[in-house]
C-alpha cells in the first residue's frame, strides 16, 4: 500500500494490509533482528481515525472482510495437532495443540494450547493456554481456564501478562502491554477482574545529581476492575515492598480508560528508569448485563 502520512497526534500509522484484510500499523521503528519496520496492533481510536473498521470481537483493524476462498488459501505452516476437533485457522504458524475442541484463530504464531474447548484470538502470538474454556486475547501471555463443560468461554480464568516502559521525567505515563506503544489489556463487557501486579523499577541513567544508577524500587499494586456494560471502574491499593537509593516520587498506579486496563508509572526528571509490571489477573466473565 502507498505510504500513508501520520495523522497529527497519533504515534502510529497503517503499514500494510495482509491477505485477511487486517490492517497492520507501524511507528517507523526498525526491527533490528529482521531489518523491517516493527509491526504494531492499533486500538479502536487509531484504527478508525485512518478510516478503517475496528472489529472489537477480535481486537483487529479491518480494511475488508476476506472471501472464503482467500481465507482457505492463506497457508498454515509447521503446526502440530494431537487430538480431535482442533482447528488452526488461516495464517496459524509454528503452533501446538494437544486436546479436543480447541481453536487458534487467524494469523497467530508460536502458540500452545493444552486442554479442551480453549481459544487463542486473532493475531495473538507467543501465548500458552491450559485447561478448559480458556481464552487468550493478549500476546506473550499465559492463560489457565478453570471451567466446567457447560460454562462460557473465558468465564473463569487466570491470565499472566506484563506491562513495561522507560521513563525519563516526573510525568505520570502509561506503561504498555509487552512494552508495545498504545497496547493494553482489554477487559471484556460484563466482566470483573482482580489484578495483582508485582512492579519493579531500576535506574539505568540520567543526570539528576541525587542517587545513582542501580537505585531501585518495588511495589505490589492490586485491586478490582469491573466492566459494567462497557463502563470500567477500578478500586486499588499499593504497598511499597523494598527500595534502595533515591526513589523519591517513583510511583506505579493501576487505572482504567475506555475498556483498557492501564498501569501508569511516574519517575523523576532527568532520571532514566526501566519499569516492569508482572500482572496476574483473576477473571469472571459473567455472561449477563451488570
Amino acid at each position: 500500500m502507498a505510504d500513508i502520512p501520520y495523522i497529527q497526534g497519533y504515534p502510529i500509522k497503517p503499514y500494510y494490509i495482509n491477505p485477511l484484510g487486517i490492517v497492520v500499523f507501524t511507528d517507523d521503528t526498525t526491527n533490528k533482528a529482521l531489518g523491517t519496520l516493527l509491526e504494531v496492533a492499533p486500538n479502536q481510536k487509531q484504527c478508525e481515525a485512518y478510516g478503517y473498521t475496528y472489529d472489537s470481537s477480535s481486537g483487529t483493524c479491518m480494511a475488508y472482510s476476506p472471501s472464503t476462498s482467500l481465507v482457505q488459501s492463506f497457508a498454515n505452516i509447521n503446526n502440530t495437532i494431537q487430538g480431535s476437533d482442533n482447528v488452526t485457522e488461516s495464517g496459524t504458524n509454528n503452533s501446538y495443540i494437544m486436546g479436543e475442541h480447541n481453536r487458534i484463530k487467524t494469523r497467530g504464531f508460536n502458540n500452545i494450547i493444552i486442554g479442551n474447548n480453549n481459544e487463542i484470538a486473532d493475531t495473538i502470538s507467543n501465548t500458552a493456554v491450559f485447561g478448559t474454556l480458556g481464552q487468550a486475547t493478549a500476546s506473550n501471555s499465559i492463560v489457565l481456564g478453570g471451567n466446567a463443560a457447560g460454562d462460557n468461554l473465558a468465564e473463569r480464568q487466570n491470565i499472566q501478562l506484563m506491562y513495561g516502559l522507560q521513563t525519563t521525567d516526573g510525568t505520570t505515563t502509561d506503561s504498555f502491554l509487552n512494552n508495545t506503544t498504545d497496547s493494553y489489556f482489554v477487559v471484556p463487557d460484563n466482566t470483573i477482574i482482580f489484578f495483582h501486579a508485582y512492579v519493579v523499577a531500576v535506574r539505568v541513567g540520567g543526570t539528576y545529581g541525587t542517587g545513582a544508577v542501580g537505585d531501585y524500587g518495588s511495589w505490589v499494586e492490586r485491586g478490582v476492575v469491573i466492566n459494567k456494560s462497557g463502563t470500567l471502574s477500578v478500586q486499588r491499593e499499593r504497598d511499597t515492598i523494598k527500595t534502595s537509593g533515591t526513589t523519591t516520587g517513583w510511583i506505579p498506579t493501576a487505572d482504567v480508560s475506555g475498556t483498557n486496563f492501564r498501569m501508569k508509572v511516574r519517575g523523576r526528571n532527568n532520571v532514566t528508569i526501566e519499569w516492569n509490571s508482572n500482572i496476574s489477573i483473576t477473571q469472571i466473565k459473567t455472561g449477563v448485563a451488570l
